[in-house]
């Protein structure tokens, strides 16, 4: 006769979870769980840490125009002398897409500050990053610093003024041609993923930059003559499709033609294009802050 009363239970016998009503291995649920975890933590720490971030940013924001008599009248003046001078250079020679053409000297105008807008927006964390761990190396050194921190720190710094330009740009687009397209409603749908995508550019800049100074000059190096690789100037559109995809490759073009779409043209941009854009917001955000996680450890000795 068998006992029941002593059996026992095996010693390696699975135990089931379940998601969404389906049977999941532990070993597939523990990658699920994994997986889950590292996509929120972000926001989760940013949360944790919100009154350091903005008691930082209300300081960095001080210290911006510290010692200037026009201060923050410089946050104004700035993008409307870069429009000016470039718009006086370019304009002559401007080939705009056929939407653009029922005023050309106006429609160029809000074109290119479109353009600058998002472009100065990322030089700013392109020139800023690699050195950005350097500038809080003594709290990094000396204190249980949060130093994933500074680049949403930064970012959100560098969002201050681009959203000076961004207002900017809507106020001439309703002085110059008396409307504001319905579209500009949507700009949400670009200004978040372009910030996530700036923020995890800085994640990956800083780490880098934290081990070798090359990394600082060769932003300086690459961001002038990106400038002229990017449609700042020009639209795609006048290049002709063979061209597109060698446009696209440049991460910055979607976000570019994207506020463009929204607040010159009054349309909404392309399918792929959105998707585009998406992807590459996703993908340097979680992969920035990957990497600056890898490296975080090896940061502290090497800053």
């Amino acid at each position: 006769m068998v006992n029941l009363n002593n059996r026992q239970e095996l010693p390696n016998a699975p135990v089931m979870h379940f998601v969404d009503g389906k049977a999941v291995e532990p070993r597939d649920y523990n990658w699920l769980e994994r997986i889950g975890r590292f996509l929120v933590r972000p926001f989760v720490e940013a949360w944790h840490h919100r009154d350091l971030i903005a008691a930082i940013l209300r300081r960095e924001l001080r210290e911006r125009f510290s010692g200037s008599m026009a201060g923050w009248v410089w946050a104004v003046v700035a993008p409307l002398i870069s429009l000016v001078t470039y718009t006086l250079v370019f304009g002559g020679s401007a080939t705009l897409p056929n939407k653009a053409q029922s005023n050309s000297s106006i429609d160029y105008a809000l074109f290119i500050f479109g353009g600058l807008v998002a472009f100065n927006f990322f030089t700013e964390m392109a020139y800023r990053a690699p050195s950005l761990l350097h500038e809080y190396a003594h709290y990094i050194k000396q204190t249980m610093f949060p130093a994933e921190m500074l680049p949403i720190i930064s970012t959100l710094r560098a969002t201050t003024y681009a959203s000076i330009g961004l207002a900017l740009m809507l106020a001439c687009q309703l002085l110059f041609t008396g409307t504001l397209h319905w579209t500009v409603l949507l700009l949400p749908l670009w200004f978040v993923p372009f910030l996530m995508f700036l923020i995890g550019i800085t994640w990956l800049l800083s780490a880098l930059g934290a081990f070798t100074r090359d990394t600082a000059y060769l932003m300086m190096t690459i961001a002038p003559v990106l400038m002229f690789a990017t449609p700042v100037f020009f639209s795609h559109e006048t290049l002709g499709p063979t061209w597109y995809l060698l446009m696209y490759a440049n991460i910055l073009t979607g976000f570019i033609e994207t506020i463009r779409d929204l607040v010159v043209f009054g349309r909404i941009p392309a399918g792929l294009v959105i998707a585009w854009t998406m992807f590459v917001s996703l993908f340097f955000f979680w992969f920035g802050y990957w990497f600056f996680q890898r490296q975080q450890d090896a940061i502290a000795d090497v800053i």
